[in-house]
């Protein structure tokens, strides 16, 4: 197995603390009478075994038994998948007149429950529950999603780092933007730094809106060039080892009442979910600070405009939104290791929006920042 070069300041995840995640999925197993599980091409095959891979209509995936990791690999695919980290494991092949599901099946044996990946495809369901039996067939989901809800110091230590990263660039971007520049190159500009920056594959995603296409909370369609006296919203991220940054700043170059108004609301907003971010807080409650804070200044209320169209966060990690989500209804008692966006964006329609988001993760001691917030209208 090929090892990828790293060159970062912050350790990468290592084989120990994946075999020791591996550990904790077979106890779950065993805890809820599960004989098998199968991890799909997904976030989550990365998680336990760190082999990346993905998606299409073959089967590509690792069987997980009491004793055995087994990983299911189309043939013609063998020779890439032994140069890629994976933890070791049996490699079984399957060729192109096979069924993956038929091989799957033969490992799960006659009884016992078979957990699928929640993250997989429904025709990969109904592929098993042809081979298997649907009674047989349960949701991985909950187990393994309960054991990438609360990260581990290491976790913690590269999504620091990336947003960190990140932070930076926001703050290159700030110098460089003027009236007359388009999107696409800040664009541009943001994914050259992310590359630069060692981070994977350049930029994760990146929005640049400007004027009234900042009260849409994704952005508009097309070009947009950046007018004199416009408000500009900027949500970008990167991915360090698969680990995600997302960092979103609006400002103005020259900031009129109005926006500085709307922008401080805003902050009071992210500080006040930061506020009700304590250990054994429902998710939810963080979510409902922020809208009590808006509506304190005539905002909304719930998701009525003006005011905050989505909820107020989400998890961060392997992937850019999951658990745990900060929505009302979420009674998910916050965790030392959870780690979430804190975003109440306020949407002014046919106006402008603001949105300043920063991520929170929780420690023995209560709620940390991975970046300071943004300082004032005008500033990263």
């Amino acid at each position: 197995m090929t090892q990828q070069a790293w060159s970062h300041p912050v350790a990468a995840i290592t084989e120990n603390e994946r075999a020791a995640r591996l550990d904790r999925l077979r106890q779950s197993m065993r805890e809820r009478g599960i004989a098998v599980t199968l991890l799909g091409p997904t976030e989550s095959l990365r998680y336990f075994t760190g082999l990346v891979w993905h998606l299409s209509e073959r089967l590509l995936g690792a069987v997980v038994t009491e004793d055995r990791l087994t990983y299911i690999v189309p043939g013609f695919e063998l020779s890439r998948v032994e140069t890629l980290p994976h933890l070791p494991g049996d490699l079984l092949v399957w060729q192109e007149e096979e069924s993956p599901s038929a091989i799957v099946a033969q490992l799960a044996g006659a009884s016992g429950k078979l957990a699928l990946d929640d993250a997989l495809p429904l025709a990969f369901y109904h592929a098993f529950a042809e081979k298997i039996g649907a009674a047989r067939l349960v949701d991985a989901g909950p187990m393994i999603n309960a054991l990438r809800l609360t990260k581990s110091p290491a976790e913690i230590a590269i999504i620091q780092y990336a947003m960190k990263l990140t932070l930076g660039i926001h703050g290159e971007v700030r110098e460089m933007i003027k009236p007359g520049i388009a999107a696409s190159e800040v664009v541009r500009f943001i994914d050259q730094q992310h590359r630069a920056a060692g981070a994977d594959n350049g930029s994760s995603f990146c929005i640049v809106s400007s004027g009234t296409a900042t009260a849409l909370p994704h952005g508009a369609d097309g070009e947009q060039i950046l007018q004199d006296g416009d408000v500009i919203l900027v949500d970008t991220g990167c991915r360090i080892d698969g680990y995600h940054s997302d960092l979103t700043r609006t400002y103005m170059l020259d900031p009129t009442s109005e926006f500085e108004r709307a922008w401080s609301i805003e902050r009071e907003g992210q500080l006040a979910v930061f506020g009700a971010a304590t250990l054994g807080a429902a998710c939810e409650t963080l979510d409902a600070a922020a809208r009590k804070t808006f509506a304190n200044h005539g905002l909304g209320p719930d998701y009525q405009l003006p005011g905050l169209p989505h909820r107020a966060g989400h998890g961060l990690g392997l992937e850019i939104h999951e658990g745990p989500f900060i929505v009302r209804g979420n009674k998910t008692p916050l965790a030392a290791g959870m780690c979430f966006s804190n975003e109440p964006m306020i949407v002014f329609p046919g106006q402008f929006g603001v949105r300043l988001e920063d991520h929170i993760y929780m420690s023995e001691t209560g709620a940390n920042w991975f970046t300071e917030p943004s300082t004032g209208p005008s500033s990263v």
